[in-house]
């Protein structure tokens, strides 16, 4: 079984990617769905008990953050991928401009967790990583080299 880690500020297209690549196979666990940390868990678990494949579909952008569902992935010999999404902040904040309702974030929350933002290692315990980014329109998806 797979859990696959989603890294990115908002609007650099995660849920998008997920859509694109992922939707057909793996259950997405985003907190804009399901709104508490309490509720993420459960569903988590559910997933780890059903041995399904999922996505966690937030903006993860800290070692200690991601570390909460590396370490229960590797305790339930999970393989762990991570995705790192490449993003300029203005081009983020122009996408954010095209969201409507509960969708659309303020930009200090964007700023805020491009601060905050860690590139991701193998040392956090990723068995695959990889970074994406959009190109043209397009994603455009490279093996992580440990260096951006």
């Amino acid at each position: 079984m797979e859990g696959i880690i989603f890294i990115g500020i908002q609007a650099s297209g995660k849920s998008t990617f997920y859509k694109e690549r992922f939707f057909n196979s793996h259950v997405r666990i985003s907190m804009d769905l399901l709104n508490t940390r309490n509720k993420e868990n459960q569903f988590i678990e559910k997933c780890i008990e059903l041995h399904q494949r999922f996505v966690v579909d937030n903006t993860n952008p800290t070692v200690e953050e991601r570390q909460r569902y590396i370490t229960k992935l590797k305790e339930r010999k999970y393989k762990v991928i991570g995705y790192f999404f490449k993003s300029i902040v203005q081009d983020s904040l122009f996408r954010n401009q095209g969201r409507v309702g509960k969708e659309k974030i303020a930009e200090v929350g964007i700023l805020s967790t491009y601060k905050k933002l860690e590139l991701p290692s193998f040392q956090e315990g990723f068995d695959e990583l990889y970074q994406v980014e959009i190109v043209d329109g397009m994603f455009e998806i490279k093996k992580w080299k440990d260096e951006i």
